[in-house]
């Protein structure tokens, strides 16, 4: 029974990571955002990284931020630090310092034995309009296997 549930997760997962972003027409390209994560210690059934970020608009502009990566599903293993890398899309052209804060919901998967990559797919922001890169790129160092829905929240340098 434990078995069926797990595969069927897993299978939500993968239908989650392969569904088709929004048509381009309907989205700008922004910029980048760039994170570095604390170490993460999976605990089973989820795990929590705080995240200093850097969200580097097309125009050059800098805009610093915190937050907070949790996931929740499977999760064993431990990692170091790590960097994580969205392209950033939204509604609108017109970018500030408050165009990524918000809370973004999605799913995850990682595996490291030694060097490890991930992927996640982030939909959320302000009223729903920016999507962090249908995937991104995630580094660590460690010997983790993680699956589940993830949860990003991300908001203004030096405040919780």
């Amino acid at each position: 029974m434990r078995m069926m549930r797990l595969s069927a997760a897993m299978g939500a997962l993968a239908l989650l990571c392969t569904t088709a972003p929004p048509a381009r027409a309907e989205l700008f390209r922004v910029g980048r955002l760039l994170c570095t994560s604390t170490p993460r210690v999976g605990l089973v059934l989820g795990s929590a990284q705080e995240l200093r970020c850097v969200f580097v608009a097309r125009s050059g502009r800098q805009y610093i931020y915190e937050g907070r990566i949790r996931r929740v599903g499977l999760d064993l293993g431990v990692t170091s630090a790590g960097t994580l890398s969205w392209a950033v899309f939204a509604k609108n052209s017109q970018v500030g310092s408050a165009t990524l804060r918000g809370n973004y919901v999605g799913a995850s998967g990682n595996l490291a034995f030694g060097p490890g990559l991930g992927a996640n797919v982030l939909i959320g922001g302000s009223r729903r309009s920016v999507m962090l890169q249908p995937i991104s790129i995630e580094r660590s160092i460690g010997i983790n296997l993680a699956a589940g829905v993830t949860n990003l929240t991300l908001g203004p340098r030096g405040r919780r």
